[in-house]
């Protein structure tokens, strides 16, 4: 989808679930790149912010309260962020659905020559014990919303003015960082051919226009 609005999409995933739930639209993963946001889950504390109100606003940094897990977290360009909205029972329930994600973005890395790893490390998937994807999902009435970010090129600056995921100390990493170069376009072709093949699903592509 590109650069989307963090509220547009917020709706556009809820409508989406409404749908699918229906049997009115096919299950979906949504791939996009956010403006620079600050996203409280429902364990979020606004003092994991480190930055008043009024240099948020300086620096146009948009903070939202959302009904995800997990704590606070950054999302911007350079970033590649997926929703994946689909029936988690299907898959044996919300955890399968962690598992896949984690087991994605680890094999797309891997593509890369990024050796990434998720076990015996909190949920996300880490390049040693620097944080390069993280997950935050909401499950109602079976069905999945939010999903996961994963650093492909960010400015990674923006990481220090939280406390991510409410870990203090926590680094972060990105691919750039790593010194591999590829678009978040790129990357985000390869993460849908991993999700779908480790769901056992057919992968069918649609454009932006035709989601909203």
């Amino acid at each position: 989808m590109g650069p989307s609005d963090f509220n547009e999409t917020w709706e556009l995933q809820k409508r989406l679930s409404r749908k699918i739930a229906n049997g009115e639209a096919p299950e979906t993963l949504l791939l996009l790149e956010h403006n620079n946001v600050y996203t409280l889950g429902r364990r979020g504390k606004d003092k994991d912010i480190l930055l008043p109100a009024s240099e948020l606003t300086s620096m146009g940094i948009e903070v939202h309260k959302i009904d995800r897990g997990g704590e606070v977290t950054y999302h911007g360009p350079g970033q590649l962020v997926g929703y994946p909205i689909l029936d988690v029972r299907k898959l044996g329930g919300p955890l399968r659905l962690v598992y896949a994600l984690q087991n994605t973005m680890v094999s797309s890395l891997s593509d890369f020559g990024i050796e990434a790893i998720c076990e015996n490390k909190p949920t996300g998937v880490w390049v040693q014990n620097l944080k390069i994807g993280a997950i935050g999902l909401k499950v109602s009435k079976g069905f999945s919303t939010h999903g996961f970010a994963l650093n492909v090129s960010p400015d990674l600056s923006f990481f220090d003015h939280i406390i991510p995921c409410g870990m203090p100390g926590s680094g972060v990493t990105s691919m750039s960082d790593l010194s591999v170069e590829v678009s978040v376009f790129e990357f985000a072709q390869v993460v849908s051919g991993y999700f779908s093949e480790l769901l056992d699903r057919n992968l069918y592509w649609s454009d932006k226009a035709d989601l909203i």
